[in-house]
């Protein structure tokens, strides 16, 4: 059976929602963090609330849907301490990767560059989030590709 690649407008919008539930998520993840590692997760916060920001701009402007925020997001496992606060943070960056991977072979021209950018950069964030959690491999082959 054949996939069918989602709409340009389609894929842009489960990145959206990648990213309000990726903006939700560092919320926990900050709190369980102190230092360098803390400051990081703040960083990524912003970066994720920036790419909302233009995501919701983008699909405005051009007509597509956006979608809505949730009030909530559900965590795939309690958040209790330093790691499984660091195993989520690697966690978001590739949940959010894969949304961005998809919208690359969904997208053409800007839209494809918005994607790979993104890509590139949660595939950055996940590798320096396993460093710090001590994780290996530290690199994955196929970044936002599922595994």
């Amino acid at each position: 059976m054949e996939r069918v690649a989602p709409a340009p407008g389609e894929a842009l919008g489960a990145a959206l929602t990648a990213e309000y539930a990726a903006i939700y998520a560092y919320g926990p993840i900050g709190v369980r963090l102190s230092g360098t590692a803390r400051t990081a997760a703040r960083q990524a916060e912003a970066a994720h609330r920036r790419r909302r920001d233009a995501l919701v701009m983008q699909l405005s402007t051009t007509g597509a849907a956006v979608p809505a925020d949730q009030a909530g997001y559900a965590l795939p496992f309690p958040i209790t301490d330093r790691a499984s606060a660091l195993r989520l943070a690697v966690e978001v960056e590739e949940r959010t990767a894969a949304h961005w991977r998809a919208a690359l072979a969904a997208t053409t021209g800007a839209d494809r560059d918005q994607a790979l950018d993104a890509l590139l950069d949660y595939a950055v964030r996940a590798t320096r989030w396993r460093k710090t959690a001590g994780m290996t491999p530290v690199t994955v082959a196929f970044p936002g590709r599922p595994t």
